[in-house]
């Protein structure tokens, strides 16, 4: 269970900065970092939520 806090925690510092990137590149214009910090992102954010439903399923099977 360690194992999967520490990823979840990984997974949302990933999602922080990648949302950094998005908001560095809209304001200085570098639609390339934009598009891979969106792409990064949304990989994230799916890799997130099977993370948080595999965890919910453990959880559930405990009771």
């Amino acid at each position: 269970m360690g194992k999967k806090m520490l990823l979840n925690t990984v997974y949302t510092v990933g999602i922080v900065v990648c949302l950094a990137i998005l908001i560095w590149g809209i304001q200085n214009k570098r639609y390339e970092f934009v598009m891979a910090a969106a792409l990064v992102a949304a990989v994230f954010v799916v890799l997130k939520i099977k993370l948080l439903k595999e965890v919910r399923g453990m959880i559930n099977n405990k009771k």
